[in-house]
């Protein structure tokens, strides 16, 4: 991989105007620019180093694209299915903030504006409001990033159902959606009491088996990936989830079709929150971007030399977008804690292919 160009300076002229031009003329040309969208992402795969990468495009309610690329085990030749689990990390942030608005706004009485401290006495800033957590708004005032913070949306959302967050997670979403591919952390793989009183012995033992499929993570330095020893990540509202690509769509479809939330509180997801006079770049468990017009918002999520994870939604256009990796590479070399998906390779191939009119 020496002397390859660095992932944030590559451009994607040549090819993607060829896909842009091909997708104007039916059936047949919008199958060849699937065909020829899904070897430029394979391209960048490689030029990223990323031994596995699993991914969807969702349109108008319609699974239009959804391929496993790489392998999830390197050493034992195992490839990436849509099926294949990874550990999301931060885009965990987008599920959890749905599971509050859902159960603690529509469902309840909690209001954004409630300061954290009502729902979780030991918080420790009194002027702090439940929607500054779920929007990233630092403390007086701005937008800081800081997935630490997040989670401690946890007990507010334990504390406003009477139920853990765990067996909420599970109940509310996974089950609800027959996301059967998908664990509250991977904590599970041992049972602690609390596990064995909140979920039955079925349900644990299809977590077990999620968690032997899921794909290993890998830390990559020169284009020369070695297997990475992560500890287990903690389950908590900002991070914890493993699920696969096509658990996620379904997901996404029950969030584009109201089966979650109301339109009005998706809406207000999906829209930026001002904090001490300044608009962030994010909503309510969201990044909420305008890119050359168009409104879009997104999620991530990064272990360093391990996982990463996109999703990427374009509202008006019914759009939508899903990545996972077992390494760094979809996020690491973006900077996207700085709320900017445009500087993502990944995210522009999306765009430019299948947003752009």
């Amino acid at each position: 991989m020496a002397g390859l160009i660095p992932l944030r300076n590559l451009r994607l002229p040549t090819l993607v105007l060829a896909i842009a031009l091909c997708s104007a003329h039916g059936a047949a040309a919008q199958a060849l620019t699937v065909s020829l969208f899904e070897r430029y992402l394979e391209a960048l795969r490689v030029q990223a180093g990323i031994p596995g990468l699993s991914g969807a495009v969702i349109q108008n309610g319609l699974i239009v694209w959804e391929k496993g690329l790489g392998k999830a085990d390197v050493g034992a030749n195992t490839p990436v299915t849509p099926d294949t689990p990874f550990h999301i990390t931060g885009m965990s942030e987008a599920l959890s903030a749905t599971l509050l608005m859902r159960k603690c706004v529509d469902q309840s009485y909690l209001s954004t504006l409630d300061p954290v401290q009502r729902w979780f006495p030991a918080f420790a800033e009194p002027e702090t409001r439940v929607g500054h957590l779920l929007a990233h708004a630092a403390p007086g005032g701005g937008f800081k990033y800081d997935a630490s913070r997040f989670a401690g949306l946890t007990p507010v959302i334990e504390n406003c159902t009477n139920t853990r967050y765990k067996d909420l997670l599970t109940a509310d979403l996974f089950e609800r959606l027959a996301m059967f591919s998908s664990v509250p952390g991977a904590g599970v793989a041992t049972a602690t009491p609390q596990d064995l009183e909140l979920f039955s012995p079925e349900q644990l033992a299809r977590f077990t088996d999620v968690l032997r499929r899921t794909a290993v993570p890998y830390r990559v330095v020169n284009g020369k990936s070695t297997r990475s020893d992560v500890l287990p990540l903690p389950l908590d509202a900002s991070t914890g989830i493993i699920t696969t690509v096509r658990d996620l769509e379904k997901f996404d479809l029950a969030l584009r079709d109201n089966f979650l939330l109301s339109p009005q509180t998706r809406a207000s997801m999906f829209s930026n929150v001002t904090a001490g006079g300044t608009v962030l770049p994010t909503g309510y468990g969201w990044f909420v971007q305008n890119i050359e017009g168009l409104p879009v918002v997104w999620q991530f999520g990064l272990v360093k030399d391990a996982w990463s994870s996109l999703i990427l939604k374009v509202p008006s256009r019914d759009l939508t977008f899903i990545l996972l990796a077992n390494s760094d590479g979809l996020s690491a070399p973006f900077a996207l804690e700085t709320g900017d998906v445009n500087n993502s390779v990944f995210a522009k191939l999306f765009l430019k292919v299948f947003a752009a009119q």
